[in-house]
């Protein structure tokens, strides 16, 4: 006897970004795509525990990764470093970049943002993903609007990017944030 069984998955839903992370001085955006499912249901920016973000900020910004949440983000505000992500809304099962239907995709209003932050120097996309969709929405805006702005394309925090060690990471992100 010969029995096939289909599973039929339900439609993926939309997920939600959070609110932006940000002081009048902040002069370091970080941008991220979508926080990952971890995040979402923990209602936290890079919240798991293999994500190196809190690690790098540590390194780079003095930001303890014991502290909690709440403090951890008041001293990166007191860093003068903003968080969001470029994307308000998409459709993703899963938490992965590469399952991100980008058709679905609605971005975050980016430029109203950094007009209340005029002190933003540098906008860090916490990887590729966070990149070309920061350019598929405002490149030529942010080119023309925003001209001093340095955008960056800073390799991935995710636990999903493991083909970076935290070392080299570490390094690429020491750079972009290095006063120049």
């Amino acid at each position: 006897m010969n029995v096939r069984c289909s599973i039929s998955s339900a439609a993926a839903e939309a997920v939600y970004s959070f609110p932006p992370v940000a002081r009048a001085d902040a002069r370091v955006l970080i941008l991220g795509s979508m926080p990952g499912g971890v995040s979402l249901a923990a209602g936290q920016y890079y919240a798991h525990p293999q994500n190196q973000f809190w690690p790098i900020m540590e390194r780079l910004c003095g930001v303890r990764r014991s502290l909690a949440y709440p403090a951890r983000l008041q001293a990166l505000q007191q860093q003068r470093v903003a968080l969001w992500d470029v994307l308000q809304s998409c459709v993703r099962p899963g938490s992965l970049d590469a399952a991100i239907d980008h058709g679905s995709a609605l971005p975050n209003d980016l430029p109203q943002l950094l007009r209340g932050l005029p002190g933003v120097e540098r906008v860090c996309c916490n990887g590729t993903t966070a990149y070309r969709t920061l350019q598929r929405f405002f490149g030529e805006r942010l080119r023309r609007d925003f001209p001093h702005l340095q955008c960056l394309r800073l390799p991935s925090t995710s636990p999903a990017h493991a083909s970076v060690p935290l070392a080299g990471k570490m390094l690429v992100w020491e750079a972009a944030f290095r006063d120049e």
